[in-house]
């Protein structure tokens, strides 16, 4: 009786751990991820004050109300490992545990960041032979999400022979961290960091990825900005509930790029559903930059429900129609000027498949223009964008 209790309780714990599992790939990140990331701006100067200081300005600023939700710690938090292997924090974070009871004070969530090499890219612990270590170690703490860094871990890759077998290392990797997050019960958001290598587009969800970065980080420039967002061509398809292609995150408040850029960042992010991680100090915000991060119109965009990623619908020399299918029916499309210097950009209806009148509204001035046939013809700014919702 006793041999066949204990096996009628492991069949109920595989079970309930295939029921988990199965729960939290549709219901993590079933939206785009929102929040603030502390590495844009804060490098490796992030501490425990500054997080808290995050938290109380996404409240403040009415960031949490308009969705954003994560606090994510990049990398330079660790210190080694005990004598039991569990990781350590530096003096940067004395006590990660209470940051997360404050964190979570705020109606916020708390991230946190590893990787599966022995350090990390600023040379830290990572978390190398330690992955179900860690994520008990994350769990306990109160960790809400994870992102997870490849850096080191290409050393192992690199010594094998066979590109295919350094390819299937690094899933390994990803999915062995994926399955110890799961098996601690909590829900853990798990961010995939290794630059788009090897299309991970095509490979991120079989791993556990709710999102994944497709490309090298970005910078508060323009040309960096435009490179990666306007790059996501045709990667559309690979998106959806609780696995997104992620440009990486925004830059938008830290001064490198002009309002109208900031609204291009902002608009392109929404219409790619690109996870929206603010990276800029919160506690320092212009009112310009509080509207542009917490316009609800942009934001519902990039929440649809629907979950379906924009793409581009034509181009003209450096004028490019994006746009993107919502739950409603409608149609979000950001009309991007790429010149140097103003120009009139252009949006056939016919293009959306649309015919007859269709009805437009500006989303960034916030202001319905009528019932319009065939086309729409706008001036904008250098390195600005129209942002318009299309509906029949």
């Amino acid at each position: 009786m006793k041999t066949l209790k204990a096996i009628s309780l492991l069949i109920f714990a595989s079970l309930a751990l295939s029921v988990t599992t199965r729960a939290q790939s549709t219901t993590l990140a079933a939206t785009p991820p929102m929040g603030w990331n502390s590495w844009n701006h804060f490098a490796e100067k992030v501490d425990d004050a500054g997080v808290r200081a995050a938290a109380d300005a996404m409240v403040s600023s009415g960031m949490r109300d308009a969705g954003y939700v994560y606090i994510n710690i990049d990398d330079t938090w660790e210190a080694g490992r005990d004598d039991k292997g569990i990781i350590q924090t530096n003096k940067k974070f004395p006590d990660m545990k209470a940051l997360a009871d404050y964190v979570h004070s705020k109606g916020l969530k708390l991230g946190i960041y590893s990787g599966p090499g022995p350090k990390t890219c600023a040379g830290f612990e990572g978390s190398y032979q330690h992955e179900v270590q860690d994520a008990q170690t994350y769990a306990a703490w109160g960790i809400d999400y994870l992102k997870y860094d490849l850096c080191s871990f290409t050393r192992f890759m690199d010594r094998e022979h066979s590109a295919d077998h350094g390819h299937q290392m690094m899933l390994d990797a990803y999915e062995k961290m994926h399955n110890a997050l799961v098996a601690t019960g909590r829900p853990i958001v798990f961010s995939l960091c290794q630059y788009g290598w090897q299309d991970v587009w095509k490979w991120g969800p079989s791993v556990g990825g709710n999102l994944w970065r497709t490309t090298g980080d970005i910078e508060d420039k323009y040309e960096s900005m435009a490179r990666i967002g306007f790059g996501q061509l045709s990667l559309a398809k690979y998106a959806g509930p609780g696995h997104w292609n992620d440009p990486d995150m925004l830059e938008v408040g830290n001064g490198g790029m002009t309002g109208d850029e900031y609204r291009t960042h902002m608009s392109l992010w929404a219409i790619l559903a690109a996870p929206l991680l603010a990276g800029n100090d919160l506690s320092k915000m212009t009112p310009e930059t509080v509207a542009i991060l917490t316009n609800r119109d942009v934001i519902a965009i990039d929440q649809d429900i629907a979950g379906h990623q924009g793409d581009r619908i034509s181009a003209l020399g450096l004028t490019e129609d994006w746009g993107r299918k919502l739950a409603d029916g409608s149609i979000a499309v950001g009309i991007f000027n790429r010149n140097d210097a103003p120009a009139e950009g252009v949006l056939r209806f016919e293009d959306l498949g649309l015919k007859g009148r269709v009805h437009v509204r500006d989303v960034w001035a916030g202001k319905d223009l009528g019932e319009l046939e065939r086309e729409y013809r706008v001036q904008i700014p250098a390195h600005g964008v129209v942002l318009l919702r299309v509906s029949k």
